[in-house]
C-alpha cells in the first residue's frame, strides 16, 4: 500500500457483538445483516467471520446475495427489499435466497414462476413506518389469497422507526398494531433489529435481524448495562507532514481556521474521497500517540490537518485514529451532523479493509 490509510476490521469484536446481541434474545434465532457491504466493513469478510454463529444472513438486494455466493458463503440469505424485477425470483431460487415480499406485483412475479422453482418468501407488513410493506388491514387477505406461495420458511416481518429511543412510545404502538393483526395468522415473526433486540423484549420473534449493533454502533438512547458492544472498525491514517504555523496564519481551503498562537500542525492522509466526512468542523477529535488532537481547517479530498501543538515528538508516519477504540464513531458522527450508519457505509473502496484476528 502506497499510504497507510486503512480500515481495520476487528473479527473478535464482530463475534463478540453478535453473540452479545443474540444472547439478549435467547428464544429467537438471530441473523447478521450484511447489506451495504456489511455497513462498510466488507460483506464477504464479515460473513466468513460470522458464518459459524449466524445461520443465515440478510442483504438489501439480490446482487449483494450473489456476491456472497460467489465468495463461497452457503447459508440461506434473506433479501430484505425482495425482487425489483420478475427475473429476480428465479435468481433467488437458484441462489437459495429468501425474498421479502411487500407488494402484490412481487407476488404476481412469483406466481408466474414454475411451482417447483419458486424461492421461499417472507411477507413484509407496514406497522407504521410507511416505507415498505402490506397494509395491516390487508395482511390476512394476502395470506389467504397467496397461501399456495407460502412455505415452512415463510415469516411475517415488520420494521421499527424508533426502536433505539427507549422513551418513544411509537415502538409500542407499532408492536400493538402488528400483533393485533398478525398473531391470529399463526405464522413465525421477525420484528427486531439491533435496537429492538436490546430495548424491546416484546419484539423478539422467530428471527431477529442484527445490523448496526454487530458493528458496534449505538443502539440505544440509554446506557447499556448487560450488553457491551465493541467497535468493529478502526479507521486510521498516517501523518504525511508536520509544520509550524505562526500565530495569525490560516490552514486549509477557505481559511476556516486561524492559529491563535504559534501552532504545530500535522497533515494526515485521509479526506472526503476516503469517506471521512467533509462537514466535520474544527475541533472534531482524533487520536495521536495516545492523546486526543483536534481537526483544524476544512476537510479536503485526500487530506485533513490536525493541531498537535500539545503532543510532543509527533513525526511523519505516526498513525492517527479517526474513529475506533479511542474515538467513538458516534462522537465523530455527532460532530459531522450525521449518524454512525452513514460514516460506516461511506468509507470508500480505496481504503483497504484489513481483517485483524486476535
Amino acid at each position: 500500500m502506497s499510504r497507510q490509510t486503512q480500515a481495520i476490521i476487528h473479527a473478535d469484536a464482530l463475534l463478540h457483538n453478535f453473540k452479545q446481541l443474540a444472547a439478549a434474545a435467547p428464544a429467537s434465532q438471530s441473523m447478521a445483516v450484511v447489506k451495504a457491504d456489511a455497513y462498510g466493513h466488507g460483506a464477504v469478510n464479515v460473513a466468513r467471520i460470522l458464518q459459524h454463529v449466524s445461520s443465515r444472513f440478510a442483504v438489501a438486494i439480490i446482487e449483494e446475495a450473489i456476491a456472497l455466493r460467489d465468495a463461497g458463503i452457503t447459508a440461506p440469505i434473506v433479501v430484505l427489499e425482495g425482487a425489483h424485477q420478475a427475473k429476480e425470483c428465479q435468481m433467488a431460487y437458484q441462489h437459495n435466497c429468501i425474498l421479502v415480499m411487500h407488494s402484490k406485483a412481487q407476488l404476481a412475479w412469483l406466481e408466474a414462476c414454475p411451482a417447483d422453482r419458486r424461492p421461499h418468501i417472507w411477507l413484509k407488513v407496514d406497522s407504521g413506518m410507511h416505507r415498505l410493506g402490506f397494509a395491516l388491514d390487508d395482511v390476512a387477505q394476502i395470506v389467504t389469497t397467496y397461501r399456495h406461495l407460502l412455505s415452512d420458511e415463510t415469516v411475517i416481518a415488520t420494521h421499527f422507526a424508533c426502536a433505539d429511543d427507549v422513551d418513544n412510545e411509537f415502538t409500542e404502538r407499532q408492536l400493538s398494531a402488528f400483533e393485533r393483526v398478525v398473531l391470529p395468522l399463526n405464522l413465525p415473526l421477525s420484528l427486531a433489529n439491533s435496537p429492538a433486540t436490546v430495548n424491546w423484549q416484546a419484539s423478539h420473534g422467530r428471527w431477529n435481524r442484527l445490523g448496526l449493533g454487530v458493528y458496534g454502533g449505538k443502539v440505544s438512547t440509554q446506557a447499556l448495562t448487560d450488553i457491551t458492544l465493541l467497535p468493529a472498525m478502526t479507521l486510521r491514517a498516517s501523518i504525511l507532514a508536520v509544520r509550524d504555523v505562526p500565530q495569525g496564519e490560516g490552514v486549509g481551503y477557505g481559511q476556516t481556521w486561524t492559529a491563535e498562537k504559534p501552532s504545530r500542525i500535522a497533515t494526515v492522509g485521509i479526506g472526503y474521497a476516503d469517506g471521512y466526512p467533509r462537514h466535520c468542523p474544527n475541533g472534531t477529535p482524533v487520536m495521536v500517540k495516545g492523546q486526543r488532537a483536534s481537526l483544524v481547517g476544512r476537510v479536503s479530498m485526500d487530506m485533513i490537518t490536525i493541531d498537535v501543538t500539545h503532543i510532543p515528538k509527533v513525526e511523519i508516519g505516526d498513525m492517527v485514529e479517526l474513529w475506533g477504540e479511542h474515538v467513538s464513531i458516534d462522537e465523530v458522527a455527532q460532530c459531522a451532523g450525521t449518524i454512525d450508519y452513514e460514516l460506516m457505509t461511506r468509507v470508500s473502496q480505496r481504503v483497504p479493509r484489513i481483517v485483524k484476528y486476535l
